[in-house]
C-alpha cells in the first residue's frame, strides 16, 4: 500500500479539531479565525496592489515605446 500524504479523511479531521479545542479552548478559536481571516485579506490586498502596479508600469512603458516609435517615424 502506498501512503497518501496530502489527503486527510474524516476521522483525522475530527482528531485535529479535538486537539485544537483542547489546546486553545472554544472561546479562543473565533479570535484565531478572525486573525487568520484578516491576515489572508491583507495578503490578498497586497498581491492585488502589486499586480496593479505591474500593470500600470507595463502600460506606461508601452506608451513610451509608442511615443518613441512615432518620433523615429517623423524624423
Amino acid at each position: 500500500m502506498t501512503p497518501i500524504i496530502l489527503f486527510i479523511g474524516g476521522p483525522e479531521i475530527v482528531i485535529i479539531m479535538f486537539v485544537v479545542v483542547m489546546l486553545f479552548g472554544s472561546k479562543k478559536i473565533p479570535e484565531i479565525a478572525r486573525g487568520l481571516g484578516k491576515g489572508i485579506r491583507e495578503l490578498k490586498d497586497a498581491s492585488n496592489e502589486i499586480k496593479r502596479e505591474i500593470s500600470q508600469s507595463a502600460s506606461s512603458i508601452k506608451e513610451e515605446i509608442q511615443k518613441t516609435e512615432k518620433d523615429l517615424d517623423n524624423n
